[in-house]
């Protein structure tokens, strides 16, 4: 079931955080779908409600790029027909004014994210606000960021500048912005502190009670870079010292203080990663590329249980999916 993020919001805030997953292939979208609904394989019986989550599938421009959007428009239209129990909602991140664009045409996003985070302030309102403008004349939620975090998808490594309370308030007003994107000491990719992981909690504390009562918060560059897979990366010929990344632990925190979607991405690239070194290390005579695709769908399956456990979303589908019904005969 296909929902807005405005839906997943409202249900979720201040209770727990939604996991948001990037994926760029077929594997990746199967792992999230069946680990969100308590499967680790495609046999399995879903485990529901106990495991089930409700949760956010998205997508850089550079995904769209790998293939092409109707190849990733086919996937998603197949995995709602594959798994009508899941509860769910597609949505851009990290996308220009014009990617924006093209995916609210496309009619198959709930919600897009324009990032013009690196402009300065007035134009970031400008960009900003001109999206919201067309997103929301098809019914389509917009997510904007304001602060930088640095790392990969957004080519800034290292930098971060924290979000302003007062700017946060007074950009939510000017945009009509739907969720804000705050930094508050998080950074894209896999090498996220050079020490101790260090997040301004009391930063995130301000914004929150800056803007109105119940105004979605998001968290970009969260992966926690579990260092299990780190090692069995390292241990299987990689090359990723001293990768660190927040402390999962923490997300509950997060969810407390108004943050109602975690971004997720680079922790699902390394069990990727991991799993083909794994596979191609011990079966050095096999060349049939549904090996590693099997073993990564498993492994990533049991990660997003892992993960939505850690967000506390885990078992919230029940609820979730009760109070859909319940509008719905309204």
């Amino acid at each position: 079931m296909i929902v807005s993020t405005t839906e997943i919001f409202r249900h979720a805030y201040g209770r727990y955080a939604v996991g948001a997953y990037n994926f760029n292939n077929l594997e990746q979208l199967l792992g999230l779908f069946r680990g969100n609904l308590g499967k680790t394989r495609e046999n399995d019986e879903p485990v529901i409600p106990e495991k089930a989550a409700p949760f956010i599938v998205q997508l850089i421009p550079g995904a769209l790029e790998y293939s092409d959007p109707q190849f990733i428009q086919g996937m998603l239209q197949a995995a709602e027909e594959i798994f009508p129990d899941a509860i769910y909602s597609i949505h851009l991140d990290h996308g220009t004014e014009e990617d924006c664009y093209a995916c609210i045409a496309s009619g198959i996003y709930r919600s897009v994210m324009v990032d013009a985070s690196y402009s300065p302030l007035e134009e970031n309102i400008a960009v900003t606000r001109r999206v919201v403008e067309r997103a929301h004349e098809k019914g389509i939620t917009v997510e904007a960021e304001l602060g930088e975090i640095g790392g990969q998808e957004t080519e800034r490594e290292g930098k971060v500048l924290l979000t302003h309370p007062d700017q946060a308030a007074e950009f939510v007003e000017r945009t009509g912005c739907d969720s804000l994107a705050v930094a508050i000491g998080t950074s894209h990719g896999a090498f996220k502190f050079t020490g101790a992981s260090v997040l301004h909690w009391e930063r995130l504390q301000e914004i929150q009670r800056a803007l109105p009562p119940r105004f979605p918060l998001v968290l970009h560059g969260a992966s926690a870079v579990p260092q299990e897979w780190i090692a069995r990366i390292n241990a299987a010929g990689g090359a990723m010292r001293n990768a660190k990344g927040c402390n999962e632990e923490e997300y509950f925190l997060a969810a407390r203080y108004g943050v109602c979607k975690i971004n997720i991405d680079t922790d699902g690239r390394l069990v990727w990663y991991g799993t083909h070194r794994e596979f191609f290390r011990d079966c050095p005579q096999e060349f049939d590329l549904r090996g590693p695709g099997k073993n990564f769908m498993e492994q990533y399956a049991r990660s997003i249980q892992h993960k939505s456990a850690m967000l506390g979303s885990a078992g919230e589908w029940k609820s979730f999916r009760e109070e859909l019904l319940q509008t719905a005969s309204i």
